[in-house]
């Protein structure tokens, strides 16, 4: 399998070389030559296979010959070591479950999964990678998490200050060893453009090896795709027809991991692009016309993003054919004061805790089948509602147990490099280090 630089002014190249660099030399981000079909008989047959066995089958193709098979079993036993599971909230909407691996968050697939990956490559050549990875939130916690340890490697994490939630901060800016968290002084855009940026210097680049664990890089994007192979195992099992699956969508690396699927052969109705107010893309959705935004800071931090970056490879995915695009997805604009609201009814009425994010998705779900009352859909809840106390708590009127496996973060110190939001300062400081 190669990839392509969607800019299309650059080499070809395979896994190994688009995990490792990220992002083209053009500017671009790389996407696949094909799109490989998951077999019919499999889809057929998909509650007959094993996570494992189902991961491995969607995901070879995608790596081709740049690791072996039982080096790529080995990786993806790691990387889905946990549970997903498909919860009925109510008689129409089921809640996908992606907060159960080691950092409470969907992103915790993508990130142990490139991890594994760069570990594998990192042992090929004698140059450290350095990882620049922006965050909105759960992203910075899984990569740290993915990452802690892994040789040959050094993570550094942008997150913006003051727009992470207390257990994100903690996630990111406590674990010490190769990985380091800057700290900048604006927003989740802010630290994307400076990663992008960072990525097209030269002297940068001839000083490091640097990639991008953001859903940019290949190897953190394609994985996503597993969870709704998975998703649908368990659908199949009480429902007789596909999905509607609304996804809570920031940088759109999700969703677009969704659709990729969905092109792949798997089932699905219809997907629902669920935004806060950062909608730039539900709005394209509405008028055909795509404008990015400056980010508003709402209460589902993480779909902060005024300017997604995977929307170039939902545009691929279809052709850039709005007509194809609008019919297969609907966007949806969700107001802070919505979803506090969705998540107080939600709780009321099926008890059943939403954290911000999975509510904005829920509202969206909700809402459009009302409109489609015959059909039936899941939400992917994305992150545990213990990572938003202040919000969740005070809605709901109780305390959420914390998992023990955050308990233990409550009692490290807090580790970070406050930094200006300018490409200049973040670039002085990798060159000094």
């Amino acid at each position: 399998m190669n990839y392509y630089s969607l800019n299309k002014k650059a080499a070809n190249v395979d896994f190994r070389e688009a995990t490792i660099k990220g992002q083209a030399p053009d500017k671009g981000l790389y996407f696949p030559v094909t799109i490989p079909r998951v077999a019919n008989d499999t889809i057929k047959n998909i509650h007959a296979y094993s996570k494992e066995e189902l991961a491995l089958e969607i995901m070879l193709p995608y790596v081709g010959n740049t690791i072996t098979k039982s080096d790529l079993q080995k990786i993806v036993s790691e990387t889905i070591n946990f549970p997903f599971p498909l919860v009925s909230v109510n008689k129409k909407i089921y809640s996908l479950e992606l907060f159960h691996g080691p950092t409470l968050a969907f992103k915790d697939v993508g990130a142990r999964f490139m991890s594994r990956c760069l570990g594998y490559f990192s042992t090929q050549q004698k140059k450290k990678i350095t990882v620049l990875v922006a965050t909105s939130g759960d992203t910075g916690g899984a990569v740290a998490n993915g990452f802690l340890g892994v040789e040959g490697v050094e993570v550094i994490i942008l997150y913006p200050s003051g727009k992470v939630s207390p257990v994100q901060e903690l996630q990111l800016t406590t674990c010490g060893q190769n990985i380091k968290a800057l700290e900048v002084k604006g927003s989740f855009d802010d630290c994307q453009a400076m990663v992008k940026d960072a990525f097209i210097d030269v002297d940068l680049n001839n000083h490091l090896t640097l990639t991008s664990a953001n859903s940019i890089n290949v190897a953190r994007w394609l994985p996503q795709q597993l969870y709704y192979f998975f998703a649908y195992q368990q659908w199949i099992k009480e429902n007789d027809t596909a999905p509607i699956i609304s996804v809570p969508s920031g940088n759109f690396g999700n969703i677009c991991a969704g659709l990729l699927a969905y092109v792949s052969g798997l089932p699905v109705d219809h997907f629902i692009a669920a935004c806060n107010v950062n909608d730039a893309i539900p709005e394209y959705l509405r008028t055909g016309n795509y404008q990015s935004k400056k980010s508003i800071p709402t209460i589902s931090n993480a779909m902060d993003v005024g300017n997604p970056s995977n929307f170039v490879r939902i545009l691929e995915l279809f052709q850039s054919s709005y007509q194809n695009i609008s019919e297969k997805i609907s966007g949806y604009t969700v107001s802070d004061e919505i979803t506090k609201q969705t998540i107080d009814d939600v709780y009321q009425k099926d008890h059943y805790i939403l954290d911000p994010h999975g509510a904005v998705a829920y509202y969206a779900l909700e809402d459009y089948l009302k409109s489609n009352p015959s059909k039936k859909g899941m939400i992917l809840e994305t992150a545990h509602p213990v990572k938003f106390p202040d919000t969740v708590e005070e809605i709901i009127g109780k305390s959420i147990e914390i998992p023990e496996s955050v308990k233990p973060l409550f009692q490290l110190e807090k580790k970070s490099v406050l930094m200006e939001p300018n490409f200049s300062d973040l670039k002085g400081w990798l060159l000094a280090q």
